[in-house]
């Protein structure tokens, strides 16, 4: 499902925690870690944990770690959106940055405001640009820093406890890949419906009745209208 060098248990036994920390900094805060396996590396890293393989701390300081580093990736995202956003927001696509990406986020944070800081945590891309749109909107600061606290230590600690307690189960244990491939599977789900939503709002917006009630159905250009 994408290059060897990021599959979570390569990452994991070649960095270590360290390597682990690293990642969730970079995917909630850097805008080039969207691509990075948030989720089914902190998954991994709880079954790793529980069998004892590669990681040697104890559970309660690797969830705590992973916390710290997830919350701090936000934050420097919400500076990153305070102090440049409105040029992101003009920047033009490149390889490691594009612009559906930024507006996919604020889309998110539009429909549900500061509960996002929280709920984009679980939502795969989203939750790297959240905080910079957070920031681009002047979310007040106080209120974000609760939120950014509230997600990092639900999204951060909440994967790692329940691989960790899945990871001593003989079939999960057994089927580790069949694991990481449900873990991405249930992860992609939020944007699906996210993504059904904002499509239904679209067509059930004013503007897309008047257009409706303005353009007979037979017209070529209301078949050719875009949605």
């Amino acid at each position: 499902m994408g290059p060897s060098y990021l599959a979570p248990e390569h990452l994991i036994s070649t960095f270590g925690l360290l390597g682990i920390l690293a990642v969730v900094f970079a995917e909630s805060g850097l805008l080039i870690g969207f691509f990075l396996p948030g989720d089914s590396l902190l998954f991994t890293a709880g079954l790793l944990v529980a069998g004892g393989h590669y990681l040697q701390q104890p559970l309660w300081l690797v969830c705590l770690l992973v916390s710290v580093a997830a919350t701090a990736g936000d934050q420097v995202g919400y500076l990153v959106g305070r102090t440049v956003g409105p040029t992101l927001f003009r920047r033009a696509d490149s390889r490691l940055f594009r612009q559906d990406n930024l507006t996919r986020a604020r889309v998110f944070f539009d429909s549900y405001g500061a509960r996002s800081v929280v709920l984009a945590r679980f939502v795969p891309v989203v939750r790297t640009f959240t905080p910079v749109v957070a920031g681009a909107s002047t979310m007040q600061y106080r209120s974000f820093a609760v939120f950014n606290v509230i997600g990092g230590v639900l999204w951060g600690s909440g994967l790692t406890v329940l691989g960790y307690f899945l990871g001593q189960i003989a079939f999960v244990k057994d089927h580790i890949e069949l694991m990481l491939l449900g873990v991405v599977a249930i992860s992609v789900i939020p944007i699906g419906i996210h993504g059904l939503r904002a499509r239904h709002a679209r067509r059930g917006s004013p503007a897309a009745a008047m257009r409706g009630d303005q353009e007979p159905p037979e017209s070529p250009q209301a078949d050719s209208a875009p949605l």
